[in-house]
């Protein structure tokens, strides 16, 4: 089962109570957080729900291994190190992404150590299309599939 990113693009005002609900359960508060996600019917009815706000797609492990180390936070907001992934069992970075998006760690075991959202910068160069448009007419908001990986580079 496919490890999906979601990123929050848009913020707040004007925003349906269902959609705002949707965005509550996948942990997404403000604009530039993501999450990493299972791909399952129930998220991806919840993804659709709420495309007027946010982006995603399949991650890969270099982008994920990247997020990780540059962005991954432990409880205190501490960083998450090379030696908290070696304490669970791996030796590099990559190594875990690889462990993660091949269903053998669980994304439930690795928010135990870690924290469940990650922190983005806006995009360098700022988003390409327009944030009120979907991906198939130009814009930002929707799924992106593959292309989820430059954005979130971009973001890191």
């Amino acid at each position: 089962m496919a490890v999906l990113a979601v990123v929050r693009i848009r913020g707040t005002v004007n925003v349906r109570r269902p959609v705002k609900d949707t965005l509550k359960l996948l942990r997404l508060h403000k604009p530039n957080h993501m999450v990493l996600v299972r791909d399952n019917p129930s998220i991806l009815g919840m993804l659709r729900k709420a495309w007027t706000q946010i982006t995603w797609g399949e991650i890969n492990a270099e982008t994920l291994a990247y997020v990780l180390e540059r962005r991954g936070r432990k409880p205190g907001n501490k960083p998450f190190t090379l030696n908290d992934v070696k304490k669970l069992g791996y030796e590099s970075y990559l190594d875990l992404a690889k462990a993660i998006l091949s269903g053998e760690m669980e994304l439930k075991e690795l928010f135990k150590v870690i924290k469940p959202v990650f922190r983005l910068h806006p995009p360098s160069g700022g988003y390409k299309g327009s944030v009120k448009k979907g991906v198939p007419e130009g814009g930002e908001l929707g799924y992106r599939g593959e292309k989820i990986n430059e954005l979130i580079m971009r973001m890191a």
